[in-house]
């Protein structure tokens, strides 16, 4: 079976190892979502007032979505250096917060706040090209499921983060800041040289794996949810705190085992072929013939790239194939997508940032807005892996696109602004669920999206591009809309009670009309948004409804699949009596679908199919 020594050191450098290290490290690298936790502390220890504390939150969501650098650094170094240079900045980033909220030096400028913030946020990045570049490249064929699971992890972060910081540091939630300061950093340090590109394989139960991940990950989001609960009933001791945090740790470590279990069946089957001749030889004839084919079409593809860079930027490739990076900022699918992201992904961001200061408007008690923090962290995590793994189940069983179902979360989304405009007691815990939800769900589907468009070449830079729309939206709808007109009511306020400006420390406004008219702003925007990407539906619904994969599996020698298409199935139909064949069927499994309750997806699909039959119906018409 071979030496211990030899499997350790070949599970280490496995695949699998390389995913469970990943999932720790973005287990650690969703810190921004905690703003809303410690906002406040910034706010009462500095003296800020509602819109430059917005301001803060800007330059947080700027550093977290701007990861260029990141990308581009991501092309020319290894992966440990990218790690490493995150580990860096988001200990002096959170550090230096800490220091300042705590009072252990002088009160830094508004522009200093602005700039350790940015550069904590900006960490994430880093650790996003590190990992999650690294794992989408050594599961090509799984992206989907990849995304979703490790930016779950990300969503679970905030909860994970503060169950660590309850047990070590109590309740002073000043603590919190330091914590996710050294933690995320020491995450990458430990594991800097396991995350690394691999050789990718085809495994036949690759997804089963992937399923036990989700399992677990489950499980410990419903342990969060179930402890975030429990935490507002009882008064914990720092030992009962302490117990949580073993427990979630203990959950953290479960994906080493299936891990370790994957890589031992490798190494078992790599062992048994080793003693097969016969195999080896039929297996090395086969691998012969390949470099020769490989090294001419590479050279062919290297001299197409050196001319497409320079020269014919605007022929672009068929979508799917690896596009350069010019090609891919400046064609219209990602000019679409960039505004569908500074809608949805703007308007969530600044809901996100404000549920502290929205909660306390509405007269929730300090534990109840923490509360509304957690919940939105951990159904951040649920939208994640859901949109992961169900927009991929949807996309290779019956071809449905990818940003349909960003169209979708986009109006679920405006749902959720809709109840902090008009609310009612209660309210703002649905809300927060679909917050979390709707945030989450989209930044799988929009890495998803730009990796099946744009190919992974480039993607290391491409999706931190794509991401950049997202603080430019954060910054028009949250400090310029959102942040200017909680103030203006605030004022008006201090107005009414005779009170100037000047002689409060901290604006504060209280009241539904607080944000009333900011989230039906938000809520029209991101409609708004939910148009913008039916645009794109329409635009890539021909290339996916080919086989997207199809290439990966010709790489690794597999055979193509058949499968059944839900467009050409209802294309067949429409083809002879459009409106009756189309219309008929797609409403009456949609309402059976919405009635029953019983399938999510299945109500998905059905969706899908009404509004393929809608465009198959416009086809007929112009025939």
């Amino acid at each position: 079976m071979g030496d211990p020594w030899e499997f350790a050191v070949h599970a280490i450098n496995g695949r699998w190892f390389s995913v469970f290290a990943s999932f720790l490290i973005m287990a650690g690298a969703g810190a921004t979502y905690l703003f809303g936790t410690y906002s406040k502390d910034i706010k009462a220890t500095l003296g800020y007032d509602q819109t430059t504390l917005n301001l803060l939150g800007f330059f947080k969501d700027l550093g977290a979505n701007v990861g260029v650098f990141s990308g581009l650094l991501a092309e020319v170094t290894p992966t440990w250096f990218v790690l490493l240079v995150g580990s860096a900045m988001n200990f002096a980033g959170y550090f230096m917060i800490w220091l300042a909220v705590t009072q252990k030096i002088a009160r830094p400028a508004v522009w200093q706040m602005c700039l350790y913030i940015c550069i904590g946020a900006n960490s994430q990045n880093f650790a996003n090209t590190g990992a999650l570049v690294t794992c989408v490249k050594n599961f090509p064929e799984s992206r989907g499921v990849m995304l979703g699971l490790l930016k779950g992890f990300v969503g679970l972060s905030g909860a994970i983060l503060t169950q660590f910081y309850l047990a070590i540091y109590g309740t002073d939630s000043k603590s919190l800041i330091l914590l996710i300061g050294w933690l995320p950093a020491a995450l990458s340090v430990i594991f800097v040289y396991t995350v690394r590109e691999r050789k990718p394989e085809r495994q036949p139960n690759e997804l089963r794996v992937f399923y036990h991940f989700l399992y677990v990950s489950i499980v410990l989001a419903l342990f969060l949810m179930a402890m975030n609960i429990v935490e507002k009933q009882v008064d914990f001791s720092k030992a009962a705190y302490a117990g949580s945090a073993a427990v979630v740790c203990a959950m953290l470590f479960i994906p080493l085992i299936i891990a370790i279990r994957e890589d031992w069946v490798q190494w078992n089957l790599k062992n048994q072929d080793g003693m097969k001749p016969a195999t080896e030889t039929t297996v090395d004839r086969a691998l012969d013939i390949a470099p020769e084919v490989k090294s001419e079409v590479s050279k062919e593809k290297e001299e197409k790239a050196r001319e497409s860079c320079f020269v014919s930027i605007c022929h672009k490739p068929e979508r799917g194939e690896d596009y350069t990076i010019l090609q891919a900022l400046l064609s219209m699918d990602m000019l679409i997508l960039f505004a569908a992201t500074f809608c949805g992904l703007g308007g969530s961001l600044t809901a996100v940032d404000n549920l502290g200061q929205i909660g306390e408007s509405l007269g929730y008690p300090t534990k109840t807005i923490k509360s509304f923090v957690s919940l939105v962290s951990i159904w951040n995590y649920f939208g994640r892996v859901f949109s992961g793994f169900v927009s991929e189940s949807l996309l290779v069983k019956y071809r449905m696109p990818r940003p349909l179902m960003m169209t979708f979360v986009l109006l679920l989304a405006c749902v959720g602004h809709l109840l902090i405009a008009f609310p009612f007691p209660g309210s703002v815990y649905v809300a927060s669920v679909i917050m979390g939800f709707a945030f989450g769900a989209q930044l799988p589907l929009l890495f998803a999206i730009i990796s099946e468009l744009f190919g992974l070449k480039y993607y290391s830079t491409l999706f931190n591009c794509g991401q950049l729309a997202s603080p430019l939206g954060s910054y028009i709808l949250n400090v310029k809309i959102t942040g200017h007109l909680y103030d203006h009511e605030a004022l008006k306020e201090l107005a009414k009670k005779g009170i100037s400006r000047s002689s409060v420390k901290e604006l504060i406004c209280m009241g539904v009309q607080c944000y009333r008219v900011p989230f039906i702003i938000l809520s029209s925007v991101t409609l708004f948004g939910a148009l913008i990407s039916l645009v794109l539906v329409m635009r890539t619904r021909k290339f996916y409804s080919s086989d997207i994969y199809k290439k990966f599996r010709e790489i690794h020698g597999i055979k193509e699949i058949t499968v059944c298409s839900f467009a050409g199935f209802t294309g067949g139909l429409a083809s002879h009596k459009p409106v009756i064949a189309c219309f008929l069927p797609s409403l009456w499994g949609l309402y059976n679908a919405v009635l029953a309750y019983r399938d999510l997806c299945n109500v998905v699909l059905q969706a899908y199919g009404l509004y393929n039959a809608v465009i198959q119906v416009m086809a007929w018409q112009k025939r």
